[in-house]
């Protein structure tokens, strides 16, 4: 496992929680297997494989769930074949679940807006909590991504940031004044108290002057957006699919936006235009007098 680990992270560039998931699936698999008697791997079959992918359908996970599940033994087989360790294997005969292509759920601008002064003086850090908030909508980064801040990342003088994504794939992204001034009275105000030495070099960090984690980012968005009302839904990844589809909205291009926001791949960033076109339909429902 520990090859396989450095075999993802060194020469598929995978990204640490990429890693983390593969080989939490590996593990899993390797469980199951120990339920049908632990044959030895090169006499797992295609029937064998099909058992287990309806073991998991059994457990009650999603399809996506189950896809990421399947591709994770895929990469498993695939390195062992790799490694000398199998001749072949019949992994890649199995398919993974269609998938339904669900729409992000977006909030409007208006109720960004709401978001973003949710925190105030009842809360503890309530200029970090902002400036978490506006550097999400801001840049439509990754919750880890702007876990992974770090100060040297951060130029608000000329007003963007570096931010490390996928496969350690680095982009330049613009902060817009709003979240300049967001991240101006938190690093003037608030973040000297939290960061316990000049060395923390992490830009948002936790009372014990640690990087904050992608949980309590999770926690902090969901309390403030309960605050306002929204739909117990709305988590870090909504102000990324919101930033998405009201750039859209506003003209921009989608190549330009598939770099923004670090897609490999335009049919992901693709999905927007989808949402944007709901919601012109939407509006042409409710507008015009003969819908």
């Amino acid at each position: 496992m520990a090859d396989f680990v450095r075999y993802l992270e060194a020469e598929c560039g995978m990204s640490t929680n990429t890693v983390d998931a593969y080989r939490r699936d590996v593990r899993r698999f390797d469980d199951w297997l120990g339920t049908q008697g632990s044959p030895p791997l090169r006499d797992v079959d295609l029937p064998l494989l099909t058992g287990y992918l309806r073991h998991l359908g059994e457990q009650g996970l999603a399809p996506s769930s189950i896809a990421r599940h399947i591709v994770s033994v895929k990469s498993w087989f695939r390195y062992l074949v790799l490694e000398g360790v199998l001749q072949d294997s019949q992994v890649d005969l199995l398919s993974s679940p269609k998938l339904w292509q669900h729409l992000p759920q977006v909030l409007s601008p208006e109720t960004v807006n709401r978001l973003i002064a949710a925190p105030g003086f009842e809360d503890r850090f309530p200029l970090r909590d902002r400036a978490i908030l506006c550097t999400l909508y801001a840049t439509g980064a990754r919750v880890s991504e702007v876990c992974g801040l770090r100060i040297g990342d951060v130029h608000l003088a000329e007003g963007f940031c570096r931010v490390v994504g996928k496969g350690n794939k680095e982009r330049i992204v613009s902060l817009n004044p709003v979240a300049r001034l967001a991240l101006e009275k938190y690093l003037t105000h608030e973040r000297g108290d939290l960061a316990r030495s000049d060395s923390t070099a992490w830009l948002f960090v936790t009372r014990s002057g640690g990087p904050i984690s992608r949980v309590a980012v999770w926690n902090l968005v969901k309390k403030y957006a309960a605050r306002v009302g929204c739909s117990e839904q709305v988590s870090p990844h909504t102000l990324r699919h919101s930033f998405a589809t009201h750039m859209l909205a506003g003209g921009a291009e989608i190549r330009a936006l598939q770099e923004i926001l670090g897609h490999a791949s335009i049919r992901t960033t693709q999905l927007y235009t989808h949402v944007d076109h709901g919601r012109l339909k939407a509006i042409h429902a409710k507008h015009h007098p003969r819908a």
